[in-house]
């Protein structure tokens, strides 16, 4: 049997546990104390002087080939202007093969002033398709090659659950919103390399840097999400024997029977990759204006894109009868309502509600906010999105909605079980700035802040419990972050300049890159 002593100052939870050490048998906590209690003869000690110990760190809803691309691929949040977006564009397509597509990610609207049209797009590039994506993932926008790739014209009717920007003649502008994007992004990512199993490697190693022990990831099978990231399945599956942190995978098909192969690929995918259900979308996003709403955005006339439909019922289903979760994506007050009689039923069915999530549960009505308590079901939230929409969100949701938008505070007094995330990358991936976002919500809502403790349980038990990873408790598996200060007796500011000094999982120290690729929040 492999023992082992792990001390610090302190352990650090949410419930406040004492000690300052840890006691691991064969991968496993044998028990938590004090130092000076758990020693043995011939026991080893790993020792770290100044130092706090925390539960490992969970992100419940992550995109790690999105995240990978963002790190390796162009990028363009950096620009403030059309120029800055051609620089950008433009040096990233000469470094491209003659006839290959060339796609970025983290398109910024609000910097840029309005989303570019393919016009825009074509004086940067004209000879090759173009795809460049909203940082929220739910609009895109193309140029004129990549919508005559796709055979998009002015006949083209929007799809169901999407739309397609039209000018006053009808012509697409190439601004395409949700499911629109499916019809141009498989015909462009089908031109791109793709991503290589290294760089996701080297991008979740990076994750491990930050203190992260667990993620509850998603993929998509359809290519339409990240385009040019190439067969998202295949990638992780491959390199699943040797990621540096666990994976608890969510899949998003409209396809059962997808699903269950993706299911059966993911269970022999390595000791950290496992299945662990389906993910389906009910609406879109603020930024993009489709989150659906009851009443339309406070500075542009729309409810927003509905995406809920038939199909999600039957893919929850599917999800369920093999022994998965299901996770629906709903931002707007109409979209969360329907994912809410969707869950009702499901429960009636005879479904747990602890396999039932809400992805971002973003904002509620009063009565919704009621019966997600009654239900049981949990909101999976991402705090980091107050600090990247603050300056524009309640102009977009207007002063009646504001106050039940990212409504942490009234979701935790009512009970609401609650898990953090960082929806990377749609926001940076460390969970210690989404703690300190939570905490002081970048000056917004004030009366919807959560506290120290309330905050880390967030990325801590209440993350861990979403995906099913394990806790700091006797008996389970060894998952630690060992960090240069205590998370709940520091300011916001100084909680985001948490630096780890080790990473543990299975009771084994992850070995740390010297110079990690990581996306560091500022």
């Amino acid at each position: 049997m492999r023992r082992r002593l792990i001390v610090a100052d302190k352990i650090v939870t949410a419930s406040g546990r004492a000690g300052n050490a840890v006691r691991v048998a064969d991968g496993s906590i044998e028990a938590i104390g004090l130092a000076e209690d758990l020693r043995v003869s011939d026991l080893a000690e790993e020792r770290y002087s100044g130092r706090v110990i925390t539960q490992g760190l969970v992100d419940a809803h992550f995109h790690p080939l999105g995240y990978t691309a963002a790190l390796m691929r162009l990028t363009v949040d950096e620009a403030r202007d059309m120029a800055d977006l051609a620089d950008l564009v433009r040096e990233a397509a000469d470094g491209l093969e003659p006839g290959s597509s060339l796609v970025g990610s983290r398109l910024d609207d609000q910097s840029l002033g309005r989303l570019p049209t393919r016009m825009d797009l074509d004086s940067m590039v004209d000879d090759r398709p173009v795809l460049i994506y909203r940082y929220c993932g739910h609009v895109a926008v193309a140029n004129t090659a990549a919508l005559e790739l796709a055979g998009v014209t002015a006949s083209t009717e929007d799809p169901a659950g999407g739309s397609l920007d039209r000018d006053e003649l009808g012509v697409p502008t190439g601004v395409l919103r949700e499911t629109a994007i499916a019809l141009v992004a498989g015909p462009v990512g089908n031109r791109t390399s793709g991503l290589a199993p290294g760089e996701l490697l080297t991008a979740m190693e990076g994750l491990a840097s930050l203190g992260l022990t667990s993620i509850g990831a998603i993929i998509d099978m359809s290519g339409d999400l990240w385009c040019g990231v190439g067969n998202e399945l295949d990638l992780l599956t491959e390199v699943g024997p040797d990621l540096p942190l666990r994976m608890s995978v969510l899949v998003t098909t409209d396809d059962p029977q997808v699903l269950e192969s993706a299911a059966g690929r993911l269970s022999a995918a390595g000791p950290r990759v496992r299945f662990l259900g389906v993910k389906q979308f009910a609406d879109g996003s603020f930024g993009g204006h489709t989150a659906a709403m009851h009443e339309p955005f406070a500075d542009q006339d729309t409810l927003g894109i509905m995406r809920i439909n038939a199909g999600t019922g039957q893919m929850a289903r599917a999800a369920l009868s093999m022994g998965g979760r299901v996770a629906v994506h709903a931002i707007g007050d109409r979209a969360n309502g329907a994912v809410l009689d969707l869950y009702e039923t499901l429960i009636e069915e005879g479904a747990d509600p602890t396999d039932l999530r809400i992805e971002h549960a973003s904002v509620l009505t009063a009565p919704d906010l009621a019966r997600l308590s009654a239900l049981g079901v949990t909101a999976v939230v991402q705090p980091a999105f107050l600090m990247s929409e603050a300056k524009w969100l309640e102009g977009r949701v207007g002063s009646d909605r504001i106050g039940r938008t990212y409504a942490f505070r009234s979701l935790l007094d009512a009970g609401v079980p609650l898990a953090g995330s960082s929806d990377c990358p749609v926001e940076p991936p460390s969970p210690w700035w989404g703690m300190a976002a939570a905490r002081d919500r970048a000056g917004l809502t004030p009366a919807q802040r959560v506290d120290a403790a309330e905050a880390l349980a967030l990325f801590t038990t209440g993350a861990a419990a979403a995906i099913g990873s394990p806790m700091l408790e006797v008996g389970e598996p060894c998952d630690l972050a060992v960090v240069d200060q205590d998370p709940l007796n520091v300011t916001p500011d100084a909680l985001r300049r948490t630096s780890v000094a080790g990473t543990w999982i299975d009771g084994e120290p992850v070995t740390l890159p010297a110079d990690p690729v990581v996306w560091q929040a500022t």
